[in-house]
């Protein structure tokens, strides 16, 4: 399974991340990477950036080292409606949005009906791209999958989740658990390395291979390449960032 794309990257940016965007950019092109998303976590995380840094992501160029770059957040719900970090009028000039539940919010229930409710509240804002490592969450593996076909919403299996070592240490079963009910529902779905540092761009090997366990094949995947990733984002809405970035030949 041969993955040109990576829709889950963190700069320094995010706080607890270790690389720039060059660097990043320069790691997908060594690994022939046509794409990737720097999601950056939203302003709620403890250190994260300012939501003015996403105000100015348009000053990173469309493409770096070859590779296209769609400039992206990974917020978070934060609240039991699924109320996200970012307001809208900002989420809404991003070329991507990742959603997420991570530590230090507002909203730290872990009842599995008020998580599961929280995360359908906030796929229902149609700015809302991609679920990010869906299983750190005990939540309605149904549910969140059936409510991701009917709205175009991306289920990520994320390779740190399988990886030693990992924050996320035990969650790989919850994490199947969606992606099994993502596949049967028909549901897009994505493989992303959650990369901290450059090093981990593009490494997805322990998620490929709970993909192939799942019978998850590669004409499923939303980030096969560029083309596949920017077709499904096109079809659900219109982006500005990446309208001007073909209209400058970026």
């Amino acid at each position: 399974m041969r993955l040109l794309a990576d829709l889950h990257t963190h700069t320094v940016a995010s706080g607890h991340a270790f690389s720039t965007v060059t660097e990043l950019a320069t790691a997908a092109a060594e690994r022939g990477l046509e794409l990737i998303a720097v999601t950056d976590h939203g302003p709620g995380v403890p250190g994260g950036p300012h939501p003015l840094y996403f105000h100015n992501l348009k000053a990173i160029p469309a493409r770096i080292a070859g590779v296209r770059i769609l400039r992206g957040i990974e917020a978070n719900v934060a609240s039991a409606r699924g109320r996200l970090d970012l307001d809208d009028e900002t989420l809404a000039q991003l070329d991507f949005v990742a959603i997420g539940f991570h530590p230090g919010f507002d909203f730290n229930d872990r009842d599995p009906d008020k998580v599961t409710e929280a995360l359908l509240g906030a796929m229902e804002n149609p700015l809302v791209d991609m679920v990010t490592h869906a299983g750190v969450r005990a939540v309605d593996p149904v549910a969140v999958a059936e409510a991701a076909a009917l709205l175009g919403v991306i289920i990520e299996l994320n390779d740190l989740t399988f990886r030693a070592g990992s924050s996320r240490a035990g969650t790989g079963e919850r994490e199947r658990a969606v992606v099994a009910a993502a596949m049967a529902a028909g549901a897009p779905i994505a493989i992303d390395s959650d990369a901290h540092i450059h090093f981990d761009v593009g490494m997805r090997d322990g998620a490929i291979a709970v993909a192939r366990e799942l019978g998850l094949t590669e004409e499923r995947i939303v980030n096969r390449d560029a083309a596949s990733v920017l077709a499904h984002l096109r079809a659900r809405r219109p982006r500005p960032g990446l309208d001007a970035a073909e209209e400058g030949g970026a």
